[in-house]
Parts: structure tokens; C-alpha cells; sequence
């Protein structure tokens, strides 16, 4: 991190094409990622604060420092409807960066949600409230308000790179970013491979196997599998 980047807000970014993340709104996080090349997937250990959230906007991105969630009120001014928060932190953290009353401010700027590489607190309320919050950690432990960070910079959340206005896509399977610049090109090649597999689909359920339907026979057998009666 360069100490030139903290105490930063910039307040005009380019967001992704409003078409472009709303055709891919309707795609899972799995079906993106692949199609994307198998790329821009967070961490595995981000996972929603309650079961059946789901969320794709524009990130607004904000650098925190451990256990100091100052900066989240400042990202709450440059929230536009259709975006969502990606914070990540300076230092491994699990405090609770996040609660109702910042959720129902960022509600009220039209937030789709948030991804935060911490932790998060008021998970009943959230539920209730249905605000898309996905999180390291769920943790009572409360936090400060002392130190500069930024926002709309880019940051590394849980091992992706996010840069503002780029597309994430977040539900129960995991969190992927879509940069701005393709994000046409992968709700395009998306839509392809969930035709493709509406299309696989059909045939399991009348029965064919996968071992034909991929034409998996010949290459398990050069591997040398038997089958033996």
C-alpha cells in the first residue's frame, strides 16, 4: 500500500454499463466466473451474513484500517443507486466493521450491498432488513473511528482485485468481479454457457449419462479403467 493512497475520496468514477450489469444481475457467481476464464473469484471464505442473499451493482471500494470503520461513513456519501461496497482492509481483521445502522444508511443511497474483508455484526437485523452483506467474519467486536483511509481506489479484497465501478457479483456460491471494461463481453459469453448448459440439462434429466453425453468412455479407458462384473 502506498502512503499516497490514504486520505483519498474520489468522487467521479466510471461505473460499469447500467445494460451490461443488469443482463448480468441474472447469472450466478459460478456461471460468471467460468465464464470470465475462471478468474476474478474472491476467497472462499467470504460468505454471506444469511443464507439466500444475492446482489450485482457497481463497487464503490473503501480502504479501512483494522479495527477503524470511519471510512465507511464517508463511502456512504458516494453510494449511487445500483452500487455496492467493497471494503478491504489494510491488516488481517475480524472486528465488526459493519452493522444495521450503517446498512440502513447505505439502504437509503440506494446500495445493492456490501463485501467486506472483516467482519460484520447484526446479522438478524440484516437478514430482516434484506441487505446483501457478505463478510470474513461475524463478530460482536465494535470498532473506532481515528484513521484516513480512501475510497474509490483500488484495493485487493479477499485475493481479487476491484477497482471502482467495476461488476460483482455475490450469492450463496461465492464473489466474483466483472472489470468495467468487459463486462458486455462476459454477460455475452455468460448467457452462451447458460444456454449451454439449460441445453445439458435436459438431457440428464431424460436419463443420458454423463459419461456419453461428454464422450467420456474412450478417454477412461485409455487411462486403462475396467469394469469388472
Amino acid at each position: 500500500m502506498q502512503l499516497n493512497n490514504l486520505g483519498i475520496v474520489k468522487r467521479n468514477i466510471v461505473r460499469a454499463d447500467k445494460d451490461a450489469v443488469a443482463q448480468l444481475s441474472r447469472f450466478s457467481s459460478g456461471t460468471i466466473h467460468e465464464a470470465m476464464g475462471r478468474v476474478g473469484l474472491m476467497l472462499p471464505y467470504i460468505r454471506p451474513a444469511y443464507s439466500g442473499a444475492q446482489m450485482c451493482g457497481t463497487a464503490i471500494t473503501v480502504l479501512l484500517h483494522p479495527g477503524d470503520n470511519w471510512m465507511m461513513h464517508v463511502a456512504a456519501e458516494q453510494i449511487q443507486p445500483g452500487d455496492v461496497v467493497i471494503a478491504a482492509i489494510t491488516a488481517e481483521c475480524t472486528d465488526g466493521y459493519f452493522g444495521d445502522l450503517l446498512a440502513t444508511s447505505f439502504q437509503a443511497r440506494g446500495a445493492k450491498g456490501i463485501v467486506i474483508d472483516a467482519g460484520v455484526r447484526d446479522v438478524k437485523e440484516l437478514a430482516a432488513m434484506q441487505f446483501p452483506t457478505f463478510s470474513k467474519a461475524i463478530s460482536a467486536k465494535g470498532t473506532i473511528k481515528a484513521t484516513l483511509g480512501s475510497v474509490n481506489i483500488p484495493v485487493v479484497c479477499a485475493g481479487a482485485v476491484v477497482n471502482p465501478g467495476d461488476v460483482v457479483i455475490a450469492d450463496d456460491d461465492g464473489v466474483v468481479v466483472v472489470p468495467a471494461a468487459v463486462a458486455q463481453l462476459v454477460a455475452d459469453a455468460a448467457a452462451a454457457r447458460e444456454a449451454n448448459e439449460t441445453e445439458k440439462r435436459a438431457k440428464l434429466a431424460a436419463g443420458t449419462l454423463g459419461l456419453d453425453m461428454y464422450n467420456f468412455r474412450e478417454p477412461l479407458a485409455k487411462l486403462g479403467l475396467r469394469y469388472i462384473d
